[in-house]
Protein backbone atom coordinates (compact mmCIF):
# COMPACT_ATOMS: atom_id res chain seq x y z
CA UNK A 1 0.00 0.00 0.00
CA UNK A 2 1.25 3.73 -1.16
CA UNK A 3 0.71 6.60 1.02
CA UNK A 4 0.64 9.63 -0.95
CA UNK A 5 2.13 12.63 1.30
CA UNK A 6 0.44 16.06 -0.25
CA UNK A 7 2.42 18.41 -1.82
CA UNK A 8 3.93 21.41 0.67
CA UNK A 9 1.31 23.48 -1.73
CA UNK A 10 -1.57 21.27 -0.89
CA UNK A 11 -0.98 21.07 2.56
CA UNK A 12 -1.07 25.06 3.45
CA UNK A 13 -3.54 25.49 0.59
CA UNK A 14 -6.25 23.52 2.92
CA UNK A 15 -5.06 25.56 5.82
CA UNK A 16 -5.38 28.93 3.98
CA UNK A 17 -9.05 27.96 2.71
CA UNK A 18 -9.96 26.80 6.05
CA UNK A 19 -9.83 30.09 7.48
CA UNK A 20 -12.69 31.97 8.52
CA UNK A 21 -13.65 34.51 6.08
CA UNK A 22 -16.89 36.79 5.00
CA UNK A 23 -18.77 35.91 1.90
CA UNK A 24 -19.63 38.15 -0.86
CA UNK A 25 -23.23 38.73 0.91
CA UNK A 26 -21.59 40.32 3.40
CA UNK A 27 -23.38 43.53 4.12
CA UNK A 28 -21.15 45.22 7.00
CA UNK A 29 -22.02 46.29 10.20
CA UNK A 30 -21.94 49.13 13.02
CA UNK A 31 -20.98 48.74 16.50
CA UNK A 32 -19.90 51.04 19.83
CA UNK A 33 -16.54 50.77 20.86
CA UNK A 34 -15.13 51.19 23.92
CA UNK A 35 -11.46 51.82 23.49
CA UNK A 36 -8.81 51.42 27.10
CA UNK A 37 -5.32 52.32 26.80
CA UNK A 38 -3.53 52.53 30.17
CA UNK A 39 -5.53 54.76 32.53
CA UNK A 40 -7.68 56.07 29.21
CA UNK A 41 -11.61 55.03 28.16
CA UNK A 42 -12.84 56.80 24.92
CA UNK A 43 -15.92 55.43 23.45
CA UNK A 44 -17.12 56.09 19.55
CA UNK A 45 -18.88 54.06 16.47
CA UNK A 46 -17.38 52.15 14.11
CA UNK A 47 -18.86 51.17 10.95
CA UNK A 48 -17.61 48.76 8.45
CA UNK A 49 -19.09 48.57 4.91
CA UNK A 50 -19.75 46.12 2.48
CA UNK A 51 -17.05 46.89 1.12
CA UNK A 52 -14.71 46.39 4.18
CA UNK A 53 -14.01 50.14 4.36
CA UNK A 54 -14.36 50.85 8.44
CA UNK A 55 -15.11 54.48 9.81
CA UNK A 56 -14.94 55.70 13.34
CA UNK A 57 -16.95 58.25 14.01
CA UNK A 58 -18.03 60.44 17.69
CA UNK A 59 -13.80 59.98 18.70
CA UNK A 60 -12.00 63.35 18.79
CA UNK A 61 -8.91 62.12 20.00
CA UNK A 62 -6.79 62.05 16.82
CA UNK A 63 -4.44 59.42 18.04
CA UNK A 64 -7.31 56.83 19.89
CA UNK A 65 -9.49 57.67 16.83
CA UNK A 66 -6.26 56.19 14.61
CA UNK A 67 -5.54 53.34 16.48
CA UNK A 68 -9.60 52.38 16.56
CA UNK A 69 -9.66 52.18 13.07
CA UNK A 70 -6.05 50.38 12.59
CA UNK A 71 -8.10 47.23 14.18
CA UNK A 72 -10.94 47.99 12.43
CA UNK A 73 -8.81 47.68 9.44
CA UNK A 74 -7.05 44.86 10.28
CA UNK A 75 -10.19 43.58 11.35
CA UNK A 76 -11.76 43.67 7.87
CA UNK A 77 -8.65 42.61 5.74
CA UNK A 78 -8.17 39.24 7.69
CA UNK A 79 -12.38 38.42 6.30
CA UNK A 80 -11.91 39.19 3.18
CA UNK A 81 -12.26 36.14 0.67
CA UNK A 82 -9.42 35.86 -1.96
CA UNK A 83 -8.93 32.62 -3.95
CA UNK A 84 -5.62 30.34 -3.08
CA UNK A 85 -4.70 31.42 -6.67
CA UNK A 86 -5.21 35.48 -5.91
CA UNK A 87 -3.22 35.46 -3.20
CA UNK A 88 -0.17 32.47 -4.13
CA UNK A 89 -0.28 32.18 -7.85
CA UNK A 90 3.47 33.38 -8.03
CA UNK A 91 4.50 31.49 -5.34
CA UNK A 92 5.96 27.71 -4.94
CA UNK A 93 5.58 26.08 -1.50
CA UNK A 94 8.29 23.71 -0.18
CA UNK A 95 8.35 21.46 2.89
CA UNK A 96 10.79 22.75 5.55
CA UNK A 97 10.86 21.15 9.44
CA UNK A 98 8.55 19.91 11.61
CA UNK A 99 8.97 21.70 15.01
CA UNK A 100 8.01 19.41 18.46
CA UNK A 101 4.50 20.58 18.37
CA UNK A 102 4.05 18.62 15.24
CA UNK A 103 3.51 22.17 13.36
CA UNK A 104 4.84 21.63 9.78
CA UNK A 105 7.52 24.45 8.19
CA UNK A 106 6.22 25.54 4.64
CA UNK A 107 9.14 27.22 2.99
CA UNK A 108 7.82 29.80 0.01
CA UNK A 109 9.75 30.72 -2.94
CA UNK A 110 8.98 32.79 -6.12
CA UNK A 111 7.52 36.24 -5.64
CA UNK A 112 7.60 36.04 -2.11
CA UNK A 113 10.72 34.07 -1.51
CA UNK A 114 11.86 34.48 2.21
CA UNK A 115 8.18 34.00 3.43
CA UNK A 116 7.60 31.07 5.78
CA UNK A 117 4.58 29.04 7.41
CA UNK A 118 3.32 26.22 9.83
CA UNK A 119 0.68 24.34 9.66
CA UNK A 120 -0.78 22.73 12.59
CA UNK A 121 -4.50 20.15 12.54
CA UNK A 122 -4.86 22.36 9.51
CA UNK A 123 -4.32 25.94 10.55
CA UNK A 124 -1.85 27.93 10.09
CA UNK A 125 -0.06 28.80 12.90
CA UNK A 126 2.69 30.64 12.51
CA UNK A 127 2.98 33.44 9.88
CA UNK A 128 6.69 34.95 8.56
CA UNK A 129 6.47 37.35 6.14
CA UNK A 130 7.81 40.63 4.60
CA UNK A 131 5.59 43.04 4.77
CA UNK A 132 6.14 47.11 3.96
CA UNK A 133 9.89 46.42 4.05
CA UNK A 134 9.54 44.66 7.32
CA UNK A 135 9.64 40.84 8.65
CA UNK A 136 6.40 39.94 10.73
CA UNK A 137 6.31 37.30 12.57
CA UNK A 138 2.75 35.72 14.02
CA UNK A 139 2.74 32.69 16.98
CA UNK A 140 -0.81 31.79 16.90
CA UNK A 141 -1.59 30.01 20.15
CA UNK A 142 -4.80 28.71 20.39
CA UNK A 143 -8.26 29.47 17.97
CA UNK A 144 -12.08 29.61 17.39
CA UNK A 145 -13.66 27.05 15.60
CA UNK A 146 -16.54 28.55 13.90
CA UNK A 147 -18.25 25.63 12.26
CA UNK A 148 -17.14 27.50 8.78
CA UNK A 149 -13.26 28.04 9.04
CA UNK A 150 -11.15 28.86 11.91
CA UNK A 151 -10.56 32.20 13.62
CA UNK A 152 -7.53 33.32 15.36
CA UNK A 153 -7.78 33.35 19.70
CA UNK A 154 -4.43 33.97 20.81
CA UNK A 155 -0.84 34.69 19.24
CA UNK A 156 1.62 37.09 19.24
CA UNK A 157 3.41 39.17 17.22
CA UNK A 158 7.37 41.01 16.75
CA UNK A 159 8.76 43.19 13.62
CA UNK A 160 12.21 42.84 12.62
CA UNK A 161 14.72 44.42 10.52
CA UNK A 162 15.27 41.86 7.35
CA UNK A 163 18.96 42.98 6.97
CA UNK A 164 19.84 43.40 10.32
CA UNK A 165 17.26 40.82 11.79
CA UNK A 166 17.07 43.34 14.68
CA UNK A 167 13.65 43.88 16.19
CA UNK A 168 11.99 46.94 15.98
CA UNK A 169 9.57 47.80 18.67
CA UNK A 170 7.95 45.32 21.17
CA UNK A 171 6.43 42.27 20.92
CA UNK A 172 2.35 42.20 21.61
CA UNK A 173 -0.07 39.71 22.52
CA UNK A 174 -3.19 39.29 21.43
CA UNK A 175 -6.60 38.35 22.50
CA UNK A 176 -9.70 37.76 20.39
CA UNK A 177 -12.93 36.95 21.19
CA UNK A 178 -16.12 36.94 19.11
CA UNK A 179 -20.06 36.84 18.89
CA UNK A 180 -22.19 35.43 16.22
CA UNK A 181 -24.57 38.26 14.69
CA UNK A 182 -26.96 36.78 12.24
CA UNK A 183 -24.42 34.57 10.20
CA UNK A 184 -21.77 36.14 10.65
CA UNK A 185 -18.29 35.89 13.11
CA UNK A 186 -17.65 39.33 14.08
CA UNK A 187 -15.04 40.12 16.62
CA UNK A 188 -16.48 41.51 19.96
CA UNK A 189 -12.83 42.28 21.87
CA UNK A 190 -9.57 42.21 21.48
CA UNK A 191 -6.82 43.01 24.00
CA UNK A 192 -3.03 43.56 22.83
CA UNK A 193 -0.30 43.68 25.75
CA UNK A 194 3.21 44.84 24.21
CA UNK A 195 5.78 44.55 25.99
CA UNK A 196 8.76 47.41 25.15
CA UNK A 197 11.78 48.58 27.41
CA UNK A 198 10.83 46.45 30.23
CA UNK A 199 6.88 48.13 30.34
CA UNK A 200 3.89 46.69 29.49
CA UNK A 201 0.70 48.46 28.05
CA UNK A 202 -1.93 47.08 27.51
CA UNK A 203 -4.96 47.94 24.91
CA UNK A 204 -8.39 46.71 24.96
CA UNK A 205 -11.06 47.19 22.15
CA UNK A 206 -14.51 46.37 23.07
CA UNK A 207 -17.40 46.61 20.36
CA UNK A 208 -20.82 46.06 21.47
CA UNK A 209 -24.07 47.02 19.77
CA UNK A 210 -22.91 45.23 16.58
CA UNK A 211 -25.77 45.07 13.89
CA UNK A 212 -25.57 44.05 10.38
CA UNK A 213 -26.09 46.48 8.00
CA UNK A 214 -29.41 46.79 5.54
CA UNK A 215 -27.78 44.81 2.30
CA UNK A 216 -27.66 47.93 -0.48
CA UNK A 217 -30.05 47.16 -3.28
CA UNK A 218 -28.30 46.33 -6.30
Amino acid sequence: MTVTKLSAQELFRAAYENRYTWDKSFPGYSADITYKYDDKVLTGKVVIDANLKAEVLDVDDEQAKKSIHGQAWEIAIHRVRRSFEETHSTNTFSYGDTDETGATEILVGGKSEGDKYKVRNNEVCHVHRLIHGTFVTINTFSSHDTGAGYLSHTYDSVYHDPKTGEQKGGRSEFTDEYEKVGEYSILNRREIRTEAAGKISVQEFVFSNIQLLEPVAA
